[in-house]
């Protein structure tokens, strides 16, 4: 797969169907990217579990840290990775080796994080790949929430959004999870 562009339609067929993401290298800093991403996935209703020995055994946003992925004792659908590009070779194999034991589907390479070889050795294990991309902005430019905020989502359409059930201005995209 060519993973210098990815179709919205890929994209949408992953967030769409992900319920379940295990989030490595999670921040408790307000401040940090990881934080307030998870926070949006969180209100997207997607379940998520940090990743991240220093904090083992605390909680980020509501949910217990867990030390690693091998720590994890359900079913994640995507690992995010919030680590740099050369710390994803070593957390895909990680995520290759327990992809059965979790059901994993996708690796997620978090802006900024490209390693060619992890993706290579994914595909060839069966996993979807998604480098140099964010979900929480991916997820706000393919439902139209990012237009709340003056960016182009590259995205024409006359259709109004779908909205979460919990109200109006909760974006969601097209398929269900």
């Amino acid at each position: 797969m060519n993973h210098d562009r990815y179709d919205d339609a890929y994209i949408t067929g992953i967030l769409g169907t992900v319920k379940t993401i295990a989030m490595v290298g999670a921040s408790a800093n307000p401040s940090r990217p990881s934080y307030f991403a998870m926070k949006y996935l969180l209100g997207k209703n997607f379940i998520v579990i940090p990743v991240n020995p220093g904090l083992a055994g605390q909680e980020i946003l509501g949910q217990r840290v867990v030390t690693d992925l091998a720590s994890i004792e359900t079913q994640v659908d995507m690992v995010d990775i919030f680590r740099n590009s050369a710390a994803a070779l070593e957390i895909t194999r990680d995520c290759i080796r327990l992809k059965d034991k979790l059901d994993l589907k996708v690796i997620w390479m978090q802006l900024s994080v490209r390693h060619d070889q992890a993706a290579r050795e994914a595909e060839a294990a069966g996993l979807k790949v998604v480098m140099n991309r964010c979900p929480k902005i991916e997820y706000g430019r393919l439902s139209g929430e990012i237009g709340w905020a003056g960016v182009n989502a590259g995205v024409i359409s006359s259709k109004r959004p779908r909205l979460a059930a919990s109200g109006f201005q909760n974006h969601v995209i097209g398929v269900k999870r």
